[in-house]
């Protein structure tokens, strides 16, 4: 009876454990098909977001094809392509091109010679004065004041106070807006001490940098086309924003002039300038994206006033919203694109700006986690909400060096440990708090590269494209001409992968000849600052003192 009993106890134990092994087989099992679904995912993003050198050439072929039609007509193209009315730019340097290849005959090129030889004498002294600047951009706005010394002493001093706009100006009234940017204005110059006092009878001068659709009508006017960037004040739509800047400060009782009304990326351009002699083109990669450069007033068919003494003029481009054939969209692109505020536009934009990458990502882990479970049974809740992964975090993590990637643990836990937490509390230790595996952080920083390596090479591309329409792709024979790409964003100037990936692409894109010519400069700060040079640059005083 007890050897039966023994029998029967070994029974059961072996067939306990073959259950219990059968179970360990099945859950690896199940465990392996869900890391191959999750890794058949990323390869396919990883191809899908390819971009050989091939590939980038052809998007700035298209680049170039767009530029051309939006020179040519209003509408022409999805790229604006803008006339700033910029086409003397300030710089601590002397700005002529005696080539004058823009001149329609050799007598127009003897008129204009002895012109550029009149405004050479007069200009040897360059900016110099006290000039300001109002850089609107966003939920904040700076005032600057900038000193400049002329051609010996460049920039002397720059100070700047940074303001918050309160919601509730943000969807009020016209005038309720200029008039508090007005009084920040005029508090600002309030406190100035008397080395800062201006002669009697002349105006301080303001370069106002204003980031929105403006339908510009000279170097000092514009009307607004539309509020992005959560304003909503509908009867600011239509008027222009320099009028209304200035009725505001007549009634803080400031005698103050708009010189000259630019965007940030224009503004980028002009304070690349003054630094850099050989800027011609500025690029701003942060929350959005845009591009400006200098473009031979020729070649721009839809201006149809005289030529510009300079015979050139900065082209505002409005590249975020330049969309080719050859741009790698993937499905997660077009979801994100249909699910935002401008569904159809700005695609360039929502590939390469800071504002899109995280959220790329996190489409992409939410896709991994509802499909291969890749944070386990349980789809995190906080995953599914859009932008809950922002650009800052990714590049974060995109930069961890540590063996253990310890900070791209910290991020995950912040999106995954209130859905583990809360189960924990219902389920008990079954569900402990989440702790990613390093073979799962190792896979998000993958992700994190294959995203920001397409927004970068694509991004130069973009660069490439603006090179080859103002000729300075290739190198000819006896040209020692250096081309300074201005560059500016949070997104260039904190994620250093990106900004690497960038220059070694344009490096790649153009050859190791060429590339010598060719410098990208981080202009800091350059659209308040280029905006107070273009108000000197522009300034009525500075002519009649100068001659």
């Amino acid at each position: 009876m007890e050897k039966k009993v023994v029998v029967a106890v070994v029974c059961v134990a072996a067939v306990a454990g073959a259950v219990a092994t059968a179970a360990v087989v099945k859950r690896k099992m199940k465990m392996d098909r869900r890391w191959a679904k999750a890794m058949e995912i990323v390869k396919e993003m990883q191809e899908k977001c390819g971009t050989p050198i091939g590939k980038l050439k052809q998007v700035a072929d298209a680049m170039v094809v767009e530029m051309h039609a939006g020179l040519a007509s209003e509408g022409g193209s999805k790229l604006k392509m803008l006339i700033s009315y910029v086409d003397n730019l300030p710089t601590g340097y002397i700005f002529f091109d005696f080539s004058f290849r823009h001149m329609r005959s050799n007598w127009t090129r003897i008129v204009f010679a002895y012109a550029y030889v009149m405004k050479l004498i007069c200009s040897l002294i360059d900016e110099k004065g006290l000039f300001y600047a109002l850089d609107l951009g966003g939920t904040n706005f700076r005032v600057l004041r900038v000193q400049l010394g002329g051609k010996d002493g460049g920039l002397v001093n720059q100070e700047f106070t940074e303001v918050s706009i309160p919601p509730n100006l943000m969807i009020g009234t016209s005038d309720a807006l200029f008039d508090y940017i007005a009084a920040e204005l005029a508090k600002f110059i309030s406190q100035e001490g008397q080395e800062f006092e201006l002669p009697p009878g002349k105006q301080r001068e303001l370069g106002f940098t204003f980031s929105f659709p403006v339908m510009q009508t000279s170097i000092a006017s514009g009307t607004l086309v539309r509020w992005t960037k959560g304003f909503s004040i509908d009867d600011a739509v239509g008027l222009d924003v320099v009028a209304e800047l200035t009725k505001a400060m007549k009634r803080q009782g400031l005698d103050m002039r708009v010189s000259a009304l630019v965007n940030d990326t224009v503004g980028t351009l002009a304070g690349g300038k003054y630094s850099y002699k050989d800027v011609a083109v500025a690029v701003i990669l942060g929350t959005g994206s845009n591009a400006a450069y200098v473009e031979s007033a020729q070649a721009i068919p839809k201006w149809h006033g005289d030529l510009p003494k300079s015979g050139e003029m900065v082209i505002n481009m409005e590249w975020g919203n330049f969309r080719s054939s050859h741009l790698p969209l993937t499905e997660y692109d077009h979801a994100m694109d249909n699910e935002s505020l401008n569904p159809g536009e700005q695609i360039f934009e929502k590939l390469i700006s800071g504002m899109y990458l995280g959220e790329i990502v996190r489409r992409v882990l939410l896709k991994m986690a509802e499909e291969a479970a890749f944070f386990g049974d349980i789809v995190p809740p906080k995953l599914k909400t859009p932008f809950i992964l922002r650009t800052p975090d990714m590049s974060a993590m995109h930069h961890d060096t540590s063996s253990d990637l310890i900070l791209v643990e910290k991020k995950m836990k912040d999106i995954l440990e209130e859905t583990y937490f809360v189960l924990y509390i219902e389920k008990g230790p079954r569900y402990p708090i989440c702790n990613t595996s390093l073979q799962t952080r190792k896979v998000v920083v993958e992700l994190c590269n294959i995203v920001a390596t397409r927004g970068s090479r694509l991004a130069a591309a973009g660069i490439l494209g603006i090179l080859k329409k103002i000729g300075r792709d290739t190198v000819k024979d006896g040209d020692e001409q250096k081309t300074v790409i201005a560059m500016d964003g949070g997104l260039f100037e904190h994620y250093g992968e990106y900004s690497k990936c960038l220059e070694n692409t344009v490096t790649e894109l153009l050859g190791e000849e060429v590339s010598k010519t060719i410098s990208i400069e981080h202009a800091s700060d350059g659209s308040g600052l280029g905006a107070a040079l273009l108000a000197a640059s522009h300034s009525p005083y500075l002519e009649a003192e100068n001659c």
